[in-house]
C-alpha cells in the first residue's frame, strides 16, 4: 500500500456539485418491536443494538435502473438542468451486476440523456467515490464536456442472507449527484478525492455465486475503522486541514462498532457526524449520495458547508471526497 502525499486533486478546477437527489423504495419496513425476517424471530430491541429502526425494502419493479433514473431525475432538477445536456453518465452499483448490457446506458435513455457517454462501475460501497473520482476526471480531460450525473444505486437487502442479522441492516435506495466544471460563483467545489486498494485483504467481505449472500470476516470491523481513519487523515493533511475545520463527515455508514470508532479516532464530535443509518440502513454504495440528498432538502445541510466523505468496501478499496456544498 501506499500513501500519497501531493497537493489536493481538484482544488482550482472548477468542479462542484451543483444537484443532488434520491429515491427509496416504496417499502419502509419498521423495527420496532419483535421483527420475524427470513423465517427468523428476533426480540425487541435487536434493531436498536445495531443502530437501524427501520429501512427500505425493493419490490420487484424497483429495480437498480429503476431507482438510478428517479435519483438521476431528482438530481437533474436540483440543479436546473435538462437531461440532454448531460455529457456523461456515470453508474455505480455491485448488488444487481449482470453481464451485457451495462445498466447505465438504459438510466441514460430513459433520463433523455441520449448524448451522454454512460457505463457502470463498481468497487463495492465505495462505488459512489469511485463514480465521482473517474466523472472528475473525464470533464476535466475533455475540454468540451462540462456536466455529469453521478448516480448510486445498490439493493442491498438482496445481499443479506436469510436468517441473518444483515437483513435488519441492509436497505435499499438510490442517490445521485451533477457534478459541473464552470464558474461556482456560490463557492461549492469538489476539492479532493482518493481511492485507493489493499488487495491482501481482498477477500475480507465476499458476495459469491451462486446465493450472492454477504459473508463478511470477524476482522471487518478493525479493517473498516483503520481504513476510513487513514483515508481521512491523508485528505486532511494534504489540505492542510484539521478535523475541527470541518462542518461534517458524511461516511458510508457500516454499523455502530465502525461510527464509534471512526469519530474516536478522529476526535471528532458526535453532532459532526452524520448518516441516515438509523432510518435507512446501509444502503451500500447509495449511502453517502442519499444523505446529502435528505439532509440539503431537510436543511440539516446547508450550501457553502465544508464536507468530507468517507468510505470503505470490498476489494478492499478504501477513499474519500472533500468538498464544499
Amino acid at each position: 500500500m501506499h500513501t500519497r502525499t501531493e497537493g489536493s486533486t481538484w482544488t482550482g478546477s472548477g468542479l462542484r456539485f451543483s444537484g443532488f437527489g434520491h429515491y427509496f423504495p416504496r417499502e419502509l419496513r419498521s423495527h420496532q418491536g419483535e421483527v420475524t425476517l427470513g423465517g427468523r424471530t428476533y426480540p425487541p430491541g435487536a434493531a436498536d443494538e445495531l443502530g437501524v429502526r427501520s429501512l427500505h425494502v425493493a419490490a420487484e419493479d424497483e429495480t437498480v435502473e429503476y431507482m438510478a433514473v428517479r435519483a438521476a431525475r431528482a438530481a437533474l432538477e436540483d440543479a436546473g438542468h435538462a437531461a440532454e445536456d448531460t455529457d456523461l453518465v456515470v453508474l455505480a452499483n455491485w448488488t444487481d451486476r449482470q453481464w451485457i448490457p451495462e445498466i447505465a446506458p438504459g438510466v441514460a435513455t430513459a433520463l433523455g440523456a441520449h448524448g451522454a457517454l454512460a457505463f457502470d462501475v463498481c468497487g463495492a460501497c465505495t462505488g459512489f467515490v469511485h463514480g465521482v473520482q473517474i466523472a472528475a476526471s473525464m470533464l476535466t480531460a475533455h475540454p468540451g464536456w462540462r456536466r455529469a450525473v453521478v448516480v448510486a444505486a445498490d439493493r442491498f437487502s438482496h445481499r443479506a442472507r436469510p436468517g441473518t442479522r444483515g437483513q435488519l441492516v441492509f436497505g435499499d435506495a438510490a442517490g445521485a449527484v451533477v457534478l459541473e466544471k464552470g464558474d461556482p460563483g456560490d463557492g461549492s467545489a469538489l476539492l479532493d478525492s482518493v481511492l485507493d486498494c489493499d488487495s491482501t485483504q481482498a477477500d475480507t467481505v465476499a458476495a459469491r455465486p451462486p446465493e450472492g449472500w454477504l459473508r463478511p470476516r470477524p476482522e471487518l470491523i478493525d479493517l473498516a475503522v483503520g481504513s476510513s481513519l487513514r483515508v481521512a487523515g491523508d485528505v486532511l493533511e494534504r489540505n492542510g486541514l484539521k478535523t475541527s475545520d470541518l462542518d461534517w463527515l458524511v461516511p458510508h455508514p457500516g454499523n455502530n462498532a465502525i461510527h464509534a470508532g471512526v469519530r474516536d479516532g478522529l476526535d471528532l464530535p458526535r453532532e459532526k457526524f452524520l448518516t441516515n443509518f438509523a432510518t435507512r440502513g446501509n444502503t451500500g454504495c447509495a449511502s453517502i449520495p442519499i444523505a446529502l440528498s435528505e439532509y440539503l432538502r431537510t436543511g440539516v445541510l446547508h450550501r457553502g458547508d465544508l464536507v468530507l466523505s468517507t468510505a470503505v468496501g470490498s476489494g478492499w478499496y478504501f477513499g474519500g471526497l472533500l468538498y464544499r456544498l
